[in-house]
């Protein structure tokens, strides 16, 4: 039986981003470094496979650092932690290594810079998202307000507001903050905003991606985890794109192929805690039942990377 044709839309880029790739490549020099076990507080980054990947090599996921032994190593994860987590494990005399990815890193200092000039925080961002706490965690209680919409921006009730600032997750729409920002603006004319936008380099060429490719998908795949903020982002610029069938999957084994009978082309990425290894599933997905032509739509090139901390390069 023939095979029928099909387009497939890769996304450039997709998948893995700087920070990501050092906080996993932190766990795997841990483990070199201390030996098994080390402990990781939180899932590194959010992906099954790379957890479980790691959980083989002797890396053991707890969500306290009262999980812990004070005997072992622990990391915190890509997303940052509250100012308390690095400061218990000082206390108990721990050995610790901050995984934070740098442009996470670079919002808790804008936090703290504004503090320090007597601004209160409004921080745009999603509710128990491991990053929103420890962003949030960086000040005293009470000195950052949060917002998850435009409409949350109309219940805010400031000290003072003429004296605000605001800093956002680093993993949000674009377009959706962009209204958010907008919404704070008008109801605070004197809001400081960010030097430089918070909402990191990768996140905006993943969606800038998945915009180009939308129009003229019939279905759009964004290969993530559903606890991934910046997959399940994709998903939504997806469908506000124009693309009315936008997806999550975990995996190929995931795909509802029924949902996808008839279609004539597809567009996939992958969230920035996503390996390519598990694209490459979906595409031989799609190759066992199509006759797919690939074509790549590349929107921007990224080269940034991001050194691991000292006490790793220090392997000796």
């Amino acid at each position: 039986m023939t095979k029928p044709p099909l387009t497939l839309y890769l996304a450039a880029p997709r998948g893995f981003c700087a920070g990501v790739d050092r906080a996993i490549k932190i766990v795997e020099m841990a483990i070199e470094k201390w030996g098994a076990p080390v402990y990781v507080r939180h899932e590194i980054v959010h992906n099954k496979f790379v957890v479980d990947d790691l959980r083989a090599k002797g890396a053991i996921f707890v969500e306290e650092l009262e999980d812990c032994p004070d005997d072992r190593p622990v990391i915190f994860s890509a997303h940052g932690v509250p100012k308390s987590v690095p400061a218990a494990a000082e206390a108990r005399q721990m050995v610790y290594v901050d995984a934070t990815c740098p442009l996470v890193s670079k919002v808790h200092i804008e936090a703290e810079r504004h503090h320090a000039n007597g601004l209160q925080m409004v921080m745009i961002g999603h509710a128990g998202h491991p990053e929103t706490i420890g962003t949030m965690g960086q000040l005293p209680e009470g000195e950052v307000l949060l917002v998850e919409t435009e409409a949350d921006v109309a219940g805010l009730a400031p000290r003072d507001p003429e004296r605000l600032a605001f800093i956002t997750q680093t993993t949000l729409s674009v377009d959706d903050t962009a209204g958010i920002v907008a919404a704070l603006q008008a109801r605070f004319p004197a809001i400081v905003g960010p030097h430089k936008e918070d909402i990191c380099y990768a996140t905006t060429n993943r969606q800038a991606a998945v915009k180009a490719i939308a129009p003229k998908a019939d279905a759009i795949l964004v290969v993530g985890a559903p606890n991934s903020s910046n997959s399940r982002r994709l998903v939504e610029v997806g469908a506000k794109a124009g693309c009315s069938y936008s997806q999550l999957v975990q995996r190929a084994e995931n795909i509802d192929w029924r949902a996808l009978e008839g279609i004539g082309s597809v567009g996939v990425t992958a969230g920035a805690s996503a390996p390519e290894i598990l694209v490459e599933e979906v595409i031989d997905a799609f190759r066992a039942r199509y006759d797919v032509t690939v074509e790549q739509v590349e929107t921007a090139v990224e080269n940034v990377e991001f050194k691991v901390p000292r006490v790793l390069r220090q392997m000796a």
